[in-house]
């Protein structure tokens, strides 16, 4: 379990590592291909990623909430679901999140929240109905494990580079933002290069960027397995509940693109999708891994 926990860790790092890297990257070449010195797009990137930054970090999981037709409840009036999320929090070190259900018949949950003091979590109940204790517990386990790690604001983080990355390519290949300097007489083949450069990039970073974020975005599920598995001490709660989300295959009625990294499975398909565009790992392949932690 400590082993997958590091590994997941290191690889979530590095990969948000080189996101950064490409904002950076676009912004110096794509001024250098309108005949800058390349540190006026470099500042450029800069603002973007503090504005987007800015909108998302305080708003976005109200968002998330907003869009999923979360409701919340009170202890009062669902002791079962209050209680279960109590103790785990207690056993993790963690305050209280604010607790939310989704009237859905799909078995599915979500976390969001910059930092556990300001978390929710928000259950469907298809999956208070449909999953025996252990496998609920094992569910919620994983969610608070995504609040305990900062995965939420970790992939905030992630989808904001990526936001920006889309807007800078758009910037470059419409040439709104930029006005190209004439230099016929000297430079003018170091221009044409970081032309055809910024050209090639404009049209694959984004792509390249949301291989990223779903990347990221798998790693930390595996994370969350990992550390929610190690919460409950019972990995085969969680690899039950993944069975019978397999097993059943019922999307989220209110599945959205922009929140679909945020849930415990994919939330069009009960089957994640296995491949380069999945925002979550294949099912199999999870519950081999906690079938295996011992």
């Amino acid at each position: 379990m400590y082993s997958q926990i590091d590994s997941n860790k290191q690889k979530s790092v590095l990969l948000l590592m080189l996101a950064a890297a490409l904002v950076l990257a676009l912004g110096y070449i794509f001024d250098r291909a309108y005949g800058g010195d390349g540190y006026g797009g470099l500042f450029l990137g800069i603002i973007i990623s503090l504005i987007t930054t800015s909108i998302s970090y305080f708003q976005g999981d109200k968002i998330a909430l907003s869009v999923s037709g979360a409701q919340p409840i009170t202890k009062d009036e669902n002791r079962y679901v209050w209680n279960m999320v109590e103790n785990l929090c207690i056993t993790a070190g963690l305050p209280v999140p604010k607790i939310y259900i989704m009237n859905d018949p799909s078995i599915n949950a979500f976390a969001t929240g910059r930092k556990p003091e300001l978390s929710s979590i928000a259950i469907t109940t298809g999956a208070i109905e449909k999953l025996k204790n252990e496998e609920l517990e094992g569910v919620l386990a994983h969610e608070l494990s995504h609040i305990q790690n900062y995965d939420i604001r970790f992939m905030m983080l992630v989808a904001i580079l990526v936001g920006a990355i889309s807007i800078m390519a758009n910037i470059f290949l419409r040439g709104g933002m930029f006005r190209r300097r004439s230099n016929d007489r000297e430079g003018g083949d170091a221009l044409a290069i970081f032309a055809i450069v910024g050209v090639v990039l404009a049209i694959l970073s984004p792509l390249i960027a949301q291989l990223i974020k779903l990347a990221v975005s798998r790693k930390r599920e595996y994370l969350a397995d990992a550390s929610g598995a190690l919460l409950t001490r019972f990995p085969d709660g969680l690899a039950t509940a993944l069975e019978k989300i397999q097993a059943e295959n019922t999307p989220l009625q209110k599945a959205n693109a922009s929140t679909a990294h945020l849930f415990f499975s994919n939330p069009f398909t009960g089957k994640n999708l296995a491949g380069l565009f999945s925002t979550h790992p294949p099912i199999d392949d999870r519950i081999k891994k906690l079938r295996e932690m011992v």
